[in-house]
């Protein structure tokens, strides 16, 4: 299928444009919110080639356009008075009202519930190919299923081309976050996804709004999609994304510290600091960052990046239509950078006695995060799974478990497959830590200890405020691995030598502790 590039100032585009979509077809239209891409709503045939072009889940509804309030009646039970009220308030424009669907709407575009989600979108293009088609148009973003929704026109070409009839040229949208979307269908009314129209603006009309859970965190299982967005995974580039909290300086000290090259996602004025940088509007502006966050998304796979971390918006007005864009992009991968606690790192070369230290450490009312565990944890989450079979291979998994011999072969047969390991599994480790250590804050912990032996190799210190190292003599050291481990001293004379030397050790932390046998290592913690 070769897609035809329409222009939405010319008038036989806009005629061009509607006639496809009388005869099935489907069209890629401009609106201020994103682009969307339009089939006849009421044609349940020319809907599935939606769901066809675009990869999208049959379960995920869709919203229906409209031009005037007068093509709403045929598409509903009843109208509810309080959509009057909120057309007049913020129509045209980025609202999508929910209401009982009539028997008009194909059960394609309502994903089989009994409602439908209907808007009338500002931007005159959309309008004006409505109005000329003379059809409701049903009307998801115009991307590849699960990619950051587009913005212009560029965005639609690079995902569908070939695969639609024709995209509408019609610039930049203006908004650049999808309408916020309020179902009448709950008492009282329910904020499904948010926009640019925010919840305050909702209660200005209707008095009295819910805001669902899932605007903030993931569907529960079994859990029916409302709305659309409402996937776990939504708005992603192929990069890993992950939302930092916290100041600037935290975010800046946190990403200088990440051993690979990542992509600073963050806002107006602060990009100098890093390598590689994409600016998504001000810091206190969330109109701007609303504009600006899907082209970032889509810039940071521009620049080959694997991971990006992104500065974390105010979850308020238009920011929380921000905010539920980048959880869904980072599959709510969020590291809080904002604790209150001290955090120390703990680590020390084998044999040294770094176990003996973290449990002194415990009894004096300090937090063990233990990374060897979190590690295991890390490689349960289906996505880090899903990421090591596709770079080790899918049969390390064996009946939906990870064979952990057969990874740790494969990851460490050379010095870019140990790299590859630690690339998808340091940055699940590092949130999970964080996550202990603001366990470790509500349970009152007087500091949280990161014990990691592998602590100044991984951007763990970072998070650090001080670093501990356990050290002590070769022979004191072989002694106890043998032991230990009930191995001979050719193997654990083979361990202490994979490791780096003491200096390294010495060199890289605030306190150094002595372990050989008579030194007392109470005495030295004091200094804690």
């Amino acid at each position: 299928m070769k897609t035809l590039y329409l222009k939405s100032d010319d008038k036989k585009s806009i005629q061009t444009a509607a006639e496809i979509l009388q005869n099935g077809g489907l069209v890629a239209i401009p609106t201020e919110t994103v682009y969307g891409l339009a089939a006849n709503a009421l044609d349940s045939e020319a809907v599935k080639k939606i769901f066809i072009a675009k990869g999208r889940p049959q379960d995920n509804p869709l919203i229906v356009h409209v031009s005037s309030i007068e093509e709403i009646e045929p598409l509903v039970e009843k109208i509810d008075p309080r959509a009057y009220a909120l057309a007049e308030k913020y129509w045209p424009g980025p609202l999508t009202i929910i209401m009982k669907k009539s028997d008009k709407i194909p059960a394609e575009v309502s994903a089989g519930l009994d409602t439908v989600a209907i808007r009338m979108p500002s931007h005159e293009c959309a309008r004006a190919i409505i109005s000329a088609s003379g059809l409701p148009l049903a009307a998801p973003s115009a991307n590849a299923s699960g990619r950051p929704s587009p913005t212009k026109a560029a965005h639609v070409v690079e995902d569908l081309d070939g695969r639609i009839d024709a995209v509408v040229d019609g610039g930049e949208s203006d908004v650049g976050v999808e309408s916020t979307v309020v179902t009448l269908c709950t008492d009282p009314p329910t904020l499904l996804r948010p926009g640019g129209i925010t919840p305050q603006q909702l209660i200005d009309v209707l008095g009295e709004i819910e805001i669902s859970h899932a605007v903030y965190e993931k569907l529960k299982e079994g859990e029916k999609v409302q709305s659309p967005g409402m996937k776990y995974k939504h708005y992603a580039p192929k990069a890993q994304v992950t939302i930092i909290k916290g100041s600037f300086e935290q975010y800046k000290k946190f990403l200088l510290a990440q051993r690979d090259t990542v992509c600073a996602v963050c806002f107006e004025g602060e990009g100098k600091h890093f390598e590689k940088y994409i600016e998504y509007g001000r810091e206190s502006d969330e109109l701007s960052q609303a504009h600006s966050i899907f082209d970032a998304l889509r810039e940071v796979d521009a620049m080959g990046c694997r991971r990006a971390f992104v500065r974390c918006p105010v979850s308020d007005g238009v920011g929380l239509a921000v905010y539920n864009r980048l959880l869904r992009s980072a599959a709510f991968r969020v590291i809080d950078l904002d604790i209150k606690i001290p955090v120390i790192g703990l680590t020390g070369q084998t044999g040294a006695g770094k176990t003996s230290v973290g449990a002194m450490l415990k009894d004096k009312g300090y937090a063990i995060v233990d990374t060897d565990i979190l590690a295991r944890k890390a490689v349960e989450n289906p996505e880090v799974l899903g990421m090591l079979a596709a770079r080790f291979g899918d049969d390390i998994i064996k009946n939906g478990v990870l064979d952990r011999r057969e990874l740790a072969r494969r990851a460490f047969a050379d010095k870019e497959g140990s790299e590859a390991l630690n690339a998808i599994t340091h940055p699940e480790i590092t949130r999970l830590a964080v996550e202990e250590i603001h366990l470790a804050e509500e349970n009152g912990a007087r500091a949280a200890v990161i014990d990691a032996a592998l602590l100044f190799d991984s951007c763990l210190a970072a998070l650090c405020d001080k670093n501990i190292s356990v050290v002590a003599d070769e022979n004191e050291r072989l002694e106890r691995i043998m032991k230990r481990d009930s191995i001979s001293e050719e193997d654990a004379l083979l361990r202490i030598k994979a490791q780096p030397p003491v200096e390294y050790y010495i060199e890289k932390a605030d306190i150094v502790i002595n372990n050989n046998a008579g030194d007392d290592l109470q005495n030295q913690l004091a200094r804690l």
